[in-house]
Protein backbone atom coordinates (compact mmCIF):
# COMPACT_ATOMS: atom_id res chain seq x y z
CA UNK A 1 0.00 0.00 0.00
CA UNK A 2 1.21 3.60 -0.64
CA UNK A 3 -0.10 6.90 0.47
CA UNK A 4 1.04 10.39 -0.98
CA UNK A 5 0.66 13.08 1.56
CA UNK A 6 1.09 16.34 -0.28
CA UNK A 7 0.65 19.94 0.94
CA UNK A 8 2.19 23.41 1.38
CA UNK A 9 4.04 24.94 4.84
CA UNK A 10 2.86 24.28 7.91
CA UNK A 11 0.01 22.57 6.18
CA UNK A 12 -0.13 19.86 8.97
CA UNK A 13 1.26 17.26 6.21
CA UNK A 14 3.47 15.87 8.79
CA UNK A 15 1.15 15.51 11.98
CA UNK A 16 -1.33 13.63 9.09
CA UNK A 17 1.43 11.20 7.68
CA UNK A 18 2.82 10.13 11.42
CA UNK A 19 -1.13 9.71 12.39
CA UNK A 20 -1.42 7.28 9.34
CA UNK A 21 0.90 5.47 9.54
CA UNK A 22 0.11 5.04 13.45
CA UNK A 23 -2.89 2.96 12.95
CA UNK A 24 -1.28 0.79 10.64
CA UNK A 25 -0.06 -2.56 12.09
CA UNK A 26 3.74 -3.83 12.36
CA UNK A 27 7.14 -1.90 12.67
CA UNK A 28 7.33 2.11 11.99
CA UNK A 29 10.13 3.09 10.39
CA UNK A 30 11.04 6.95 9.87
CA UNK A 31 13.36 7.48 6.95
CA UNK A 32 14.36 11.78 7.60
CA UNK A 33 15.75 12.88 4.33
CA UNK A 34 16.85 16.65 5.84
CA UNK A 35 20.50 16.87 6.14
CA UNK A 36 21.47 18.74 9.41
CA UNK A 37 23.64 21.57 7.41
CA UNK A 38 23.65 24.70 9.52
CA UNK A 39 21.93 25.20 13.08
CA UNK A 40 18.69 26.05 11.59
CA UNK A 41 18.28 22.63 10.08
CA UNK A 42 19.49 21.20 12.95
CA UNK A 43 16.71 22.95 15.53
CA UNK A 44 14.10 21.88 13.39
CA UNK A 45 15.36 18.34 13.12
CA UNK A 46 15.75 18.47 16.80
CA UNK A 47 12.08 19.56 16.87
CA UNK A 48 10.72 16.63 14.46
CA UNK A 49 11.90 14.34 17.03
CA UNK A 50 10.80 15.89 20.06
CA UNK A 51 7.19 15.67 18.36
CA UNK A 52 7.32 12.31 17.35
CA UNK A 53 9.38 10.80 20.69
CA UNK A 54 6.23 8.96 22.09
CA UNK A 55 5.07 7.23 18.77
CA UNK A 56 7.56 4.39 18.38
CA UNK A 57 9.18 4.97 15.51
CA UNK A 58 12.66 3.94 14.37
CA UNK A 59 14.39 6.74 12.39
CA UNK A 60 16.88 6.24 10.03
CA UNK A 61 18.36 8.76 8.18
CA UNK A 62 18.93 8.80 4.66
CA UNK A 63 19.48 12.08 2.74
CA UNK A 64 20.11 10.07 -1.52
CA UNK A 65 20.56 7.34 -2.97
CA UNK A 66 17.50 5.38 -1.36
CA UNK A 67 17.36 2.54 -3.52
CA UNK A 68 20.67 1.12 -1.55
CA UNK A 69 18.63 0.71 2.00
CA UNK A 70 16.85 -2.14 2.90
CA UNK A 71 14.20 -2.44 5.67
CA UNK A 72 12.02 -5.18 6.76
CA UNK A 73 9.44 -6.49 5.21
CA UNK A 74 6.82 -5.65 7.76
CA UNK A 75 7.66 -2.15 8.06
CA UNK A 76 5.77 0.85 7.46
CA UNK A 77 7.61 3.38 6.23
CA UNK A 78 7.43 7.19 6.15
CA UNK A 79 9.77 9.03 3.97
CA UNK A 80 9.84 12.88 5.29
CA UNK A 81 9.95 14.77 2.62
CA UNK A 82 10.14 14.00 -0.83
CA UNK A 83 11.09 17.74 -1.14
CA UNK A 84 14.49 17.03 0.17
CA UNK A 85 15.21 14.03 -1.09
CA UNK A 86 14.96 15.46 -4.42
CA UNK A 87 17.08 18.42 -3.45
CA UNK A 88 19.31 16.59 -1.64
CA UNK A 89 19.80 13.99 -5.39
CA UNK A 90 19.88 17.49 -7.48
CA UNK A 91 22.48 19.10 -5.69
CA UNK A 92 24.92 16.70 -3.55
CA UNK A 93 27.42 15.51 -4.22
CA UNK A 94 27.00 11.88 -5.78
CA UNK A 95 23.32 12.70 -6.09
CA UNK A 96 21.38 11.10 -9.22
CA UNK A 97 18.60 13.31 -9.39
CA UNK A 98 15.21 13.43 -9.45
CA UNK A 99 14.95 10.16 -11.21
CA UNK A 100 17.18 8.44 -8.70
CA UNK A 101 14.52 9.76 -5.73
CA UNK A 102 11.54 8.63 -7.55
CA UNK A 103 13.49 4.84 -8.14
CA UNK A 104 14.44 4.81 -4.10
CA UNK A 105 10.50 5.44 -3.21
CA UNK A 106 9.80 2.54 -5.80
CA UNK A 107 12.96 0.23 -4.34
CA UNK A 108 10.85 1.26 -0.79
CA UNK A 109 7.39 -0.60 -1.84
CA UNK A 110 9.01 -3.57 -3.48
CA UNK A 111 10.25 -3.84 0.35
CA UNK A 112 7.76 -3.41 3.14
CA UNK A 113 3.93 -3.37 4.00
CA UNK A 114 2.95 0.11 3.37
CA UNK A 115 4.89 3.63 2.46
CA UNK A 116 3.60 6.63 3.12
CA UNK A 117 5.23 9.62 1.71
CA UNK A 118 5.45 13.17 2.57
CA UNK A 119 6.03 15.97 -0.09
CA UNK A 120 5.29 19.65 -0.17
CA UNK A 121 3.00 21.00 -2.72
CA UNK A 122 4.41 23.86 -5.47
CA UNK A 123 3.32 26.07 -7.48
CA UNK A 124 0.33 27.46 -6.20
CA UNK A 125 2.02 30.42 -4.76
CA UNK A 126 1.83 32.29 -7.78
CA UNK A 127 5.04 33.58 -7.98
CA UNK A 128 7.33 33.69 -10.67
CA UNK A 129 10.28 31.66 -10.35
CA UNK A 130 13.55 31.33 -12.39
CA UNK A 131 17.00 29.73 -13.17
CA UNK A 132 17.61 26.76 -10.88
CA UNK A 133 14.57 27.51 -8.41
CA UNK A 134 12.29 26.65 -10.98
CA UNK A 135 13.99 23.99 -12.33
CA UNK A 136 14.54 22.36 -9.07
CA UNK A 137 10.32 22.54 -8.69
CA UNK A 138 9.68 21.31 -12.03
CA UNK A 139 11.64 18.34 -10.98
CA UNK A 140 9.74 18.17 -7.89
CA UNK A 141 6.30 18.73 -9.73
CA UNK A 142 7.25 15.96 -12.00
CA UNK A 143 8.01 13.51 -8.64
CA UNK A 144 5.20 14.58 -6.93
CA UNK A 145 3.02 13.39 -10.41
CA UNK A 146 4.81 10.50 -11.02
CA UNK A 147 4.21 9.06 -7.63
CA UNK A 148 0.45 10.29 -7.43
CA UNK A 149 0.04 8.27 -10.34
CA UNK A 150 1.56 5.19 -8.53
CA UNK A 151 -0.08 6.13 -5.39
CA UNK A 152 -3.14 4.03 -3.79
CA UNK A 153 -4.16 7.08 -1.60
CA UNK A 154 -3.12 10.76 -2.43
CA UNK A 155 -4.25 13.11 0.32
CA UNK A 156 -3.42 16.89 -0.06
CA UNK A 157 -4.10 18.95 3.59
CA UNK A 158 -5.02 22.11 3.27
CA UNK A 159 -5.21 24.45 6.57
CA UNK A 160 -4.69 21.28 8.67
CA UNK A 161 -7.67 19.55 6.29
CA UNK A 162 -7.13 16.32 4.60
CA UNK A 163 -8.86 15.99 1.13
CA UNK A 164 -8.50 13.00 -0.38
CA UNK A 165 -8.26 12.78 -3.96
CA UNK A 166 -7.32 9.16 -4.76
CA UNK A 167 -8.40 6.04 -2.82
CA UNK A 168 -10.38 6.65 0.37
CA UNK A 169 -9.83 8.20 3.69
CA UNK A 170 -8.59 5.76 6.31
Amino acid sequence: MFTLVIGGAASGKSEYAEAHVETLPGRRLYIATMEPWDEECRARIARHQAARAHKRFTTVECYRNLSQLTVPPDSNVLLECLGNLVANERYGRQGGGVAQAVAGVAHLLRQCRHVTVVTNEVFSSGEAYQGDTLSYLRDLAWANRTLARRADRVVELVCGMPCVWKGTEG
